[in-house]
């Protein structure tokens, strides 16, 4: 299964997983946020609805992905262009969008105030 995780990871974080897989460590896909806050942002209940019919779907339009979900295309296109901005979306080579993923995994630690 083709899983990615998102998280919520501090810069240096990101830049020793990045040192260690540039050394030659395995890594898996990771989508990192800043804060829970900004992830939550991006991620709405309509666009984990949206990750969710895309998922392991392979290449599609943003016509297809609403029809997919029962939404309006133009409200679907906004969503989509939040998650390719925020890197969860890709474009393939003919202009198609993807989620080239199966699964998502959240990952991140709530400290008390």
């Amino acid at each position: 299964m083709n899983t990615v995780t998102l998280s919520v990871t501090s810069m240096d974080d990101v830049k020793r997983r990045v040192r260690s897989a540039f050394g030659g460590e395995r890594r898996g896909a990771r989508i990192s946020f800043a804060s829970a806050e900004l992830l939550w942002k991006v991620l709405t209940a309509k666009r984990w609805e949206l990750l969710r019919a895309m998922a392991g779907q392979g290449a599609m339009t943003i016509r297809e992905a609403a029809r997919r979900v029962e939404r309006d295309v133009k409200a679907v296109h906004g969503d989509v262009h939040a998650l390719l901005d925020a890197g969860v979306l890709e474009r393939d080579s003919r202009g198609r969008i993807v989620f080239p993923y199966d699964a998502v995994h959240v990952d991140f630690l709530l400290y008390a105030a």
